[in-house]
């Protein structure tokens, strides 16, 4: 009961900007209880003032749900550059490709849960536990180490009750960057930590495609090289399937050594 008492006291801090529905402020989903993993997109900029706003709500979450949330930090549009277009240390190619294809037009940050739309940062506790609360067609095992100088994956799918027909796709994540962030107070940290930021894509910027029968299992090998700007102690894998009707299921591991 504490738990709930305390989560229904940060409701209107999280979402000051926006206004939700009294059921909406309602709706608790106990970690346990969880039926899904839900993916969080964090469509950031290291010259975004808002985005560490954005970064607090998912920590929030993190620490409510645990492995129960997928949150990845994509570095791209207009603040993950330098005013002369140049793409600022943790942006990639990959991210700015994301934002164009899903929340163009949109301020930063925006993010994505499940992707079932553009979603402001107030937004995103109502919208996970929506999501959590939601039972997955699809399960995935997943296992990452470190092999020979590359990442060695395994993927295991499985549809669980219905046919699945989609995307699977494998990200590579990396924490504790230490690079410059704008603050909201309007100063500049040059030692902000910066966590689950996506590194790059393992099988394309879209996946690989996949199709289950009902009951059926598939697995899947994947290798990626090792960057030499990467910290193989702070790397992990995310993998998700996903289709025109958002994502179904992610999971996510960490690199063992």
């Amino acid at each position: 009961m504490r738990k709930i008492i305390y989560l229904l006291t940060l409701l209107p801090l999280l979402c000051a900007c926006s206004h939700i529905a009294d059921d909406e402020q309602l709706i608790y989903v106990p970690a346990e209880a969880a039926k899904r993993t839900v993916l969080l997109e964090d469509f950031t900029g290291q010259r975004c003032v808002n985005c560490p706003l954005g970064t607090e709500v998912i920590e929030q979450l993190q620490e409510e749900y645990g492995e129960n949330i997928v949150a990845v930090g994509i570095y791209s549009g207009g603040f993950g550059k330098q005013p002369n277009g140049k793409l600022l240390p943790l942006t990639t190619e990959t991210g700015c490709e994301y934002f164009d294809h899903y929340v163009s037009g949109y301020g930063q940050p925006i993010g994505m849960v499940n992707r079932h739309g553009a979603v402001n940062y107030t937004d995103w506790t109502a919208k996970v536990r929506e999501e959590l609360a939601r039972e997955s067609s699809v399960s995935i095992q997943l296992e990452a180490q470190l092999v020979a100088g590359q990442i060695s994956i395994d993927i295991q799918t499985k549809a669980i009750n219905t046919p699945y027909s989609g995307n699977l796709q494998v990200w590579v994540l990396e924490d504790g960057i230490t690079d410059t962030q704008y603050m909201p107070n309007g100063t500049i940290n040059k030692e902000y930590v910066h966590n689950h930021v996506l590194r790059t894509p393992v099988n394309g910027t879209w996946g690989d495609p996949i199709s289950l029968d009902a009951g059926e299992q598939k697995t899947q090998h994947l290798t990626q090289a090792i960057s030499s700007n990467w910290n193989t102690q702070k790397l992990s894998i995310v993998a998700f399937v996903y289709n025109d009707s958002g994502v179904e299921q992610a999971s996510k591991v960490s690199i063992t050594q």
